[in-house]
């Protein structure tokens, strides 16, 4: 067995051999606790999302959504490829990626540009005002992969290494292309800048909006398999789930055997039908990054209707997007069902329908999380229900697409709550090498207060609750101080507990930092202008 970051212990089998379940139980989250019983908190900032840190509580858990911005849509079709001759307009990432650049302090995005048209770029200084540059591999356009005669761009994914110590792979893309004799293929590419690119190999045998990450805590590339067309069951022929392929090596990782990815990961019963369809839901595409201590995966799941009946009626598929965490990279948490980002399903919405969301999953902009997203209208100059285009793809189901940023709150995924009875909560045993303890919270009409126990629960002094400064702020990044100090560097090492007082207010996560500057060391998933690479380390 192997012991991850936080102390969790790995199966000798790994990744687990899941089978697919017809019936759609849920997945259960089995990881497998230290042995020793302790925790390391030295990577990230802990958040409560889900039970793994928490020994007992009073407290209530919240789940949040991210707003999205009143500057919605950021990019619309307005390129003579994006606008694809009146048929489908699109200028959206198709997962794709958006991801701060710290060598050349930009916001960069990757999107698909014109329905299977191709992939194009664009760059900002603040992440809402977005520019096309003029990169010349296609005369006159910003697209960075000229198209091949009779292939078909569909769905992709971009990924910024700042771990890599060969600056020519900086960059790598996954592309997926339908092929002019009706086959498809996976196609991987590096870059050093983001712009021109290196095809390295074909991928094995994968279906349509497959996408990759990156997970630092194993150090692996997985690829995020779409199952589709790929299982001789016909139980799951019909059914989008998810296979599951890791490897160190981006491109030697893209080759594979049929039987080598293992099944990973479906819809379940608590993924319900949208009423207005009834169809059961299917997961469309599984993204995900590092953020902080834990993985972040944002789940489209996919409520109908049915592709042949959107093509005749001319409306987008309904996607929402909904978010899950993981501690090992592999098994999911899923607690909340409802909609992060949802689709609008109004007509003239410029975000009815489709919801993808964008590789690098986040940006970390202030005390802010932006989210990207794709969404589509279904509107388009030339096709209405049942008329086609150019290609047998072209139909008004997937025209008028579109990028949207929604805005969440540093680690607002969840918070632990309390009235004004007030509540508590006690971590689990930890350990730690840092010296000053922080929190993210909002008490700005209640308090909180923090105690240390030893390992017997015995409150440490000075670190007691009596001596805590009460916290009474809204703030993502607070020190907690006792009237002797704010140095808990005398507890490195030591198996502790954190006890936490609440009265009227949120906690939405902890940490232990090296300094009182408050950094984490943790990740941020898609970078952010505070930031090099994508560890917080204090910039």
């Amino acid at each position: 067995m192997t012991r991850s970051y936080n102390g969790l212990i790995r199966p000798n089998i790994w990744p687990p051999k899941l089978n697919f379940d017809a019936s759609r139980n849920i997945t259960p989250v089995n990881y497998i606790s230290p042995s020793n019983g302790v925790i390391n908190i030295d990577v990230g900032r802990q958040l409560f999302v889900d039970d793994f840190l928490i020994e007992k509580t009073s407290l209530s858990r919240v789940f949040y959504s991210p707003k999205k911005s009143e500057n919605n849509p950021i990019l619309l079709p307005t390129s003579k490829i994006e606008l694809d001759s009146g048929e489908c307009p699109v200028a959206s990432p198709f997962n794709d990626g958006v991801w701060w650049d710290d060598r050349q302090r930009i916001f960069k995005m990757w999107y698909h540009a014109g329905w299977m048209r191709g992939t194009a770029y664009a760059e900002s200084n603040d992440g809402l005002h977005w520019e096309r540059p003029d990169l010349g591999i296609v005369p006159g356009s910003n697209l960075v992969l000229p198209m091949r005669e009779g292939y078909l761009r569909d769905g992709g994914c971009v990924w910024l290494d700042s771990f890599t110590p060969n600056s020519n792979e900086r960059f790598k893309m996954f592309q997926f292309y339908r092929l002019p004799d009706g086959s498809e293929s996976g196609e991987i590419y590096t870059s050093a800048d983001g712009v021109h690119w290196n095809f390295e190999t074909k991928t094995g045998l994968l279906g349509d909006n497959s996408t990759f990450f990156y997970n630092p805590f194993i150090e692996k590339w997985v690829y995020s398999i779409r199952t589709h067309k790929l299982q001789d069951s016909p139980t799951s022929s019909n059914v989008r789930t998810r296979l599951y392929r890791e490897h160190s090596n981006f491109v030697k990782g893209a080759t594979w055997d049929v039987n080598e990815p293992v099944m990973w990961s479906w819809s379940d019963h608590l993924d319900h039908p949208d009423g207005n369809i009834g169809d059961d839901p299917q997961l469309y595409d599984l993204n995900a990054a590092p953020y902080e201590s834990l993985m972040i995966g944002l789940f489209s799941i996919f409520y109908g209707p049915d592709n042949q009946v959107a093509q005749r009626r001319g409306v987008p598929k309904i996607n929402d997007l909904q978010v899950g965490f993981s501690r090992d990279g592999f098994h999911w948490d899923r607690t909340s069902r409802e909609a992060f980002i949802p689709s609008e399903r109004t007509k003239g919405s410029w975000d009815r329908a489709y919801i993808h969301a964008s590789g690098g999953v986040c940006l970390v902009v202030g005390d802010e999380l932006f989210f990207y997203y794709g969404a589509w209208s279904g509107e388009s100059p030339n096709l209405k229900g049942g008329s086609m285009g150019r290609h047998s793809r072209a139909n008004a189901m997937y025209a008028g697409g579109a990028t949207g940023l929604a805005v969440l709150r540093r680690d607002g995924f969840a918070s632990l709550t309390a009235g004004n009875t007030g509540g508590e909560l006690t971590t689990k045993a930890v350990s730690f090498s840092g010296n000053s303890l922080f929190v993210n919270c909002d008490t700005s009409a209640g308090q909180l207060k923090v105690e240390i126990l030893d390992s017997e629960n015995n409150p440490i002094s000075p670190f007691i609750q009596d001596n805590c400064f009460p916290i009474s702020v809204d703030s993502t990044k607070q020190l907690v101080s006792w009237k002797e100090t704010s140095d808990i560097s005398a507890l490195r090492g030591k198996q502790v507990r954190f006890k936490m007082h609440l009265v009227n207010g949120e906690i939405y996560s902890f940490w232990v930092s090296q300094s009182q500057s408050g950094e984490s060391n943790g990740y941020v998933a898609a970078g952010g202008p505070e930031y090099r690479g994508s560890i917080d380390t204090g910039g």
